[in-house]
């Protein structure tokens, strides 16, 4: 396996050419307005990307204690699903899961998903998973409906951290954070 630089490098390379953009001003997730924007999904769902970010999110964790991995739905649950693949691979394996946004009005009208038969996250280490973070606002719903069902928060992983004021948030809800990759490695 290529060494966790390397990796990056290629990453980068994957979301400059599949998911970053410039250009007119679009309206963020998080409210706020932007002449640069990341869609992620085209590098999420791309095999050799989806590889790439579970295995340094993996290198990220190396000697972390944790078993679960998830975040709020929809950016987090490739992600969670590549980690959890990856791990398995690795033999360090990590269960995936994720938050919805709202819980469903018919079957089971769960919050969390992924989990099965009388399984919980009560007492569980979870990393929070998320593809771009602003302000971090999804990955702290996310890390609140985790704690509320008992789970125990060891970190939030970005892969892309726009540098706006997520690290700060972070801190002050007491959540260690890693990005893999920062704005500042496209707005060069």
């Amino acid at each position: 396996m290529a060494s966790p630089s390397a990796l990056k490098a290629r990453l980068i390379e994957i979301v400059a050419e599949r998911s970053f953009s410039t250009g007119p001003e679009m309206k963020l997730a998080s409210g706020r307005v932007s002449n640069f924007y990341f869609n992620m999904k085209p590098t999420m769902l791309h095999p050799e990307g989806a590889w790439t970010i579970g295995a340094l999110i993996l290198d990220a964790l190396a000697g972390e204690d944790a078993g679960m991995i998830g975040g709020l739905e929809m950016g987090a649950v490739p992600i969670a699903a590549s980690v959890a693949a990856v791990s398995h691979h690795q033999g360090r394996p990590l269960s995936a899961f994720f938050v919805r946004k709202q819980a469903k009005e018919h079957g089971t009208q769960s919050l969390i998903e992924g989990l099965s038969k009388g399984e919980t996250l009560a007492g569980r280490r979870v990393v929070v998973v998320e593809d771009v973070t602003t302000t971090g606002g999804s990955a702290v719903k996310a890390a609140e409906a985790i704690r509320a069902a008992g789970g125990v928060i060891v970190r939030v992983i970005t892969v892309v951290d726009r540098q706006e004021g997520a690290a700060e948030a972070f801190a002050a809800a007491c959540l260690p954070f890693t990005a893999i990759l920062t704005a500042a490695d496209f707005r060069r």
